[in-house]
């Protein structure tokens, strides 16, 4: 039997990414989007469930779902952020960010935790670069992140005897469509951006490594910095 893992955010960018390549290793996949469609992916080992990882009781309702579930990998990828002084923010796009970014994940790796740990897995947070910085129009974003590493390190140290690999990846500005909605874009130069392909490289890498070595955390910087700023 396939080992199974469960990708957030699978619907595109690196979520998407990371579960094509865990399809072609070989894994089981179940993809979670509030958009994903069964057809999302052309395999048999793809299970597309739809969920709004922002809204408490759609992910509740997973989680209850999940947890007859046996997983060998999470993957916490879904997430959203938001670029503006903070008295500008709604409290509407507070709550949602901090909920879809942060505690949609603790609750996901709450419920999927002693499955994870039975089968000595893998729990994997993709970050951002914005969880070991300080960045001006990035307080709740930054703060969302620099939280869902910390819940990672903990973990780590909690469940390490039970063969259990927790893993925080932290990527820079990363082409997707993180960026659709934002006033700003990843640089159009091949050196001054990140693919998604680059943090399903570095997921394969982790998965490869021999089990007895956790890499627990894993930064991905470009080569040079560039961003476009977007035309009003």
């Amino acid at each position: 039997m396939k080992k199974k893992a469960v990708v957030s955010g699978a619907s595109s960018g690196i979520g998407r990414e990371i579960c094509s390549r865990l399809l072609d290793l070989g894994f089981s996949v179940i993809g979670i989007s509030r958009s994903i469609k069964d057809d999302e992916f052309k395999s048999c080992d793809f299970r597309a469930i739809r969920a709004d990882l922002s809204d408490e009781a759609s992910t509740q309702k997973l989680c209850q779902e999940l947890k007859s579930e046996s997983v060998y990998i999470l993957v916490n990828c879904a997430g959203v952020g938001r670029f503006e002084p903070h008295e500008e923010l709604s409290a509407k796009s507070i709550k949602d960010m901090t909920f879809l970014n942060l505690t949609s994940a603790m609750l996901l790796s709450n419920a999927l935790l002693r499955s994870l740990k039975s089968n000595a897995g893998y729990l994997i947070n993709i970050n951002s670069i914005e969880a070991l910085r300080a960045s001006k129009f990035a307080g709740v974003y930054s703060a969302t992140k620099a939280g869902l590493r910390a819940f990672g390190d903990s973990l780590f140290e909690e469940t390490r005897k039970s063969g259990l690999s927790v893993v925080n990846i932290n990527p820079d500005m990363t082409k997707s469509a993180f960026y659709d909605e934002l006033r700003f874009d990843v640089s159009e130069k091949e050196d001054e951006r990140l693919l998604a392909s680059d943090i399903a490289d570095a997921v394969q890498h982790i998965l490869n490594m021999r089990k007895g070595a956790v890499v627990s955390e894993y930064t991905l910087r470009s080569l040079n910095f560039g961003i476009f700023k977007k035309s009003k």
